[in-house]
């Protein structure tokens, strides 16, 4: 069944600054379980979630001893008033008012965040630039969920291209829906209302960003296209010299040049086995282009060895 919502409700809710997509348990365990072995010992903190309510709250709070962690941070932003602050220890929970509204810009938040080890959350979609360099600037390990469209912003491609953050392991439809208010508007056909009431809205358009190893990021991609004798399906750009590569299962493994790929590649991205060279761009400046057409958003590439295309 076709999910409409996709990248125009994405965009409208953008818009209107409605961030309010919450994370669904079954999705957060099925992300998690990839990482359990980072969290032994240490401050875990959800920054965008308050701790009586949210799933990120009660995955960590369910699995506090399982995981081995120190403490479960919680801050969660208030509109109209007074955010909130909750901790839990393993034994005790507390949960407090904070002096300000609770964005994770505020002094008071930052505070909390320079405790921690780990962030894990879904931050607001139209904060996500400032809220990822925020992590970065602390130097914190992260697991967040993110727009797709998210890998196209400058800052984002520079820090995977540099191989300092990288795509989890679930996106798309991977990521089965989120819970959204219930005066929002259930786009598409992929939406429902669940046995508790909650109205979930399925978007096709989300992944995990993380800078915290995971397996599937080493593993190497299988290439089993040829370029020889196919030339015809991998035309040249007419700005820059490189082949345009459709689909990331037609990378052929016999080309030791620059290739364009899809920006969906980079879930398939094993630093080892390919270099990411530049973001959508022909050495003109200018969008790649073929016969004069711009070509959807392209990521150059180029493969590190001939060992490494078949390992």
């Amino acid at each position: 069944m076709a999910r409409t919502l996709g990248q125009a409700g994405l965009h409208q809710a953008h818009k209107a600054k409605k961030d309010e997509f919450y994370t669904q348990l079954c999705d957060i365990e099925r992300e998690l379980v990839h990482y359990e072995h980072h969290f032994a010992g240490k401050v875990v903190l959800c920054n965008c979630d308050d701790i009586a309510v949210s799933n990120f709250a009660r995955y960590f709070t369910a699995n506090f001893a399982r995981l081995g962690l120190k403490r479960l941070l919680c801050t969660c932003y208030s509109p109209t008033g007074h955010g909130s602050y909750g901790c839990f220890d393993g034994t005790t929970l507390v949960r407090i008012e904070l002096t300000g509204s609770g964005d994770f810009r505020s002094p008071e938040c930052q505070e909390i965040l320079a405790q921690a080890d780990i962030v894990v959350t879904n931050p607001p979609f139209s904060l996500f630039r400032p809220y990822l360099a925020q992590l970065i600037d602390y130097g914190k390990h992260f697991l967040c969920i993110s727009n797709i469209n998210a890998i196209t912003y400058k800052e984002v491609f520079s820090l995977i291209a540099h191989n300092q953050v990288w795509l989890g392991i679930n996106l798309g439809r991977g990521i089965s829906g989120f819970i959204v208010p219930s005066d929002y508007p259930l786009y598409g056909l992929e939406t429902k209302v669940n046995e508790l009431g909650q109205r979930i809205v399925a978007t096709n358009n989300c992944m995990w960003l993380t800078n915290l190893d995971h397996t599937a990021r080493h593993d190497f991609l299988p290439l089993t296209q040829r370029y020889q004798g196919h030339e015809d399906s991998y035309p040249n750009y007419d700005n820059c010299p490189a082949i345009n590569v459709n689909r990331t299962k037609d990378i052929p493994c016999d080309y030791s040049g620059l290739m364009g790929v899809p920006i969906t590649f980079l879930h398939k991205f094993n630093p080892a086995q390919f270099e990411v060279v530049r973001f959508r761009k022909g050495d003109d400046g200018k969008d790649l282009k073929i016969a004069g057409k711009p070509t959807y958003f392209r990521i150059l590439i180029r493969p590190r060895s001939a060992q490494s295309q078949t390992a």
